[in-house]
């Protein structure tokens, strides 16, 4: 029963859209700062955890360790094992989950309000003192393992791994946070403590509630949670210089398709023309069935099912990044044809309703992105490693708005180059070998 009272809480909404988001931040008394939305109408909290660094502060070495590590949390701590633990969060009603990418951990925490000490109590077990019992790593290694072998057989997967290594070589981007089969295979239960102690650090934490807690709740209950944790973790990586240069990397795969992804340098968030970008991809590959691409390759020539892109904006680099999938047969032509896009919008001509109807789009769907209090959170979680303004949710929109044709011309000479771009395919292409 409490568990059904969870989800159906979670489903709830703090009905964003409908006014500008109240946000408070506040500071422990320990000197944590977090991001609080107060929402006391229904006896839930929703509670957002990242630390920088994420799969990207793996030991030399130790490829996977944090990945590991980080699905390894929940299988047992203080004194409950794996089975313990999973009884504890349930009887609770509170729901908690592990993940990492390449730039950070990250702990969501659903928490009824009538049982959110106990559960605290539980998610503090967790961060503060894990297990790692031999058992349960080897446990949770088997089905990294898998994943690696599937990945290894999965033609997305091998187009993705590869574009990684040609753009970022031997920085952490260049590698799969899972490991190597080598590199897992020797991970000891004293590289999961070490891992833990390189990524999750009070110096790189960035948090964030909604829900029914108020400021003076929230402090002291970080501070329990958090608290004991290292001051300070490994050095962050440096910037990863992007390597990849323009042309096209044929990877030989036995599939009638062929998979590509493709990409050129980015552009960050906190790059001033950031916004201009970002509509400026609407129109050309992120607008579904009215983006160029994919009326040029799909509507006009049936060359593949879906094309997209987007702008990949990381810690450490920045990728305008898509990706199609085509017939052998057809997948020369594919290409050639989103090289032909690419540099026609470099040309920065835009029309008066594509971009009318890019904005309409992008600040329409803006706020059902905050559909709930868990959406919420993790929005404002973002928001805070992406170093964005705490009114950024209530005033997204009006950058959107402020865009104009010659802030599109601007972006695209300035970003757009379709000799840059490096394309990967992973499949039997007819007529196309590697460049380069």
């Amino acid at each position: 029963m409490i568990r059904f009272l969870l989800a159906a809480l979670t489903a709830l909404t703090l009905a964003a859209p409908a006014r500008a988001l109240e946000i408070q931040e506040v500071t422990s008394p320990g000197g944590l700062k977090a991001w609080l939305v107060e929402a006391h109408d229904i006896p839930f909290t929703a509670l957002e955890i990242r630390f920088r660094g994420g799969a990207s502060l793996d030991a030399e070495g130790k490829r996977g360790a944090i990945n590991l590590m980080t699905a390894t949390l929940e299988e047992g701590a203080g004194p409950m094992d794996s089975q313990a633990f999973a009884e504890a969060t349930e009887s609770l009603g509170a729901q908690f989950s592990f993940d990492v990418d390449d730039d950070s951990l990250n702990i969501s925490a659903r928490l009824l309000s009538e049982n959110r000490d106990k559960a605290t109590d539980v998610l503090r077990e967790a961060l503060i003192n894990p297990r790692f019992d031999p058992v349960a790593v080897d446990r949770v290694r088997a089905q990294v393992l898998a994943i690696i072998a599937s990945d290894a057989q999965d033609p997305n997967a091998i187009a993705g791994l590869a574009f990684r290594k040609l753009a970022f070589g031997d920085h952490p981007y260049g590698s799969s946070l899972n490991g190597t089969p080598e590199s897992v295979k020797a991970l000891t239960r004293e590289d999961m403590f070490d891992a833990k102690a390189r990524v999750m650090a009070r110096d790189r934490v960035v948090i964030s509630a909604v829900g029914d807690i108020t400021p003076e709740e929230l402090g002291p209950m970080l501070d329990h949670l958090l608290g004991e944790l290292p001051a300070t973790g490994a050095p962050l990586p440096a910037p990863a210089t992007f390597l990849a240069t323009g042309g096209t990397t044929v990877i030989p795969f036995d599939t009638p398709q062929s998979v590509v992804v493709f990409a050129e340098q980015g552009i960050g968030m906190d790059d001033p023309d950031f916004f201009a970008a970002y509509v400026l991809n609407q129109i050309l590959g992120a607008g579904g069935f009215s983006s160029r691409l994919m009326e040029e390759v799909r509507e006009k020539r049936g060359l593949t099912y879906g094309i997209y892109t987007y702008l990949a904006t990381k810690d450490l680099s920045n990728l305008w990044q898509g990706s199609f999938a085509s017939a052998n047969e057809k997948v020369a032509e594919a290409i050639e044809v989103t090289k032909a896009e690419w540099a026609r919008i470099a040309t920065g001509k835009v029309s008066d309703q594509e971009l009318k109807d890019a904005k309409t789009y992008l600040t329409g769907a803006y706020p059902l992105r905050f559909d709930g209090n868990g959406q919420i959170a993790a929005i404002l979680a973002g928001m805070q490693l992406s170093h964005m303004p705490i009114d950024y949710a209530n005033t997204r929109n009006e950058k959107v708005e402020a865009v104009t044709k010659a802030d599109l011309a601007r972006v695209a000479g300035r970003l757009l180059k379709a000799e840059d771009l490096r394309f990967v395919v992973v499949g039997k292409p007819v007529g196309l070998e590697s460049t380069n």
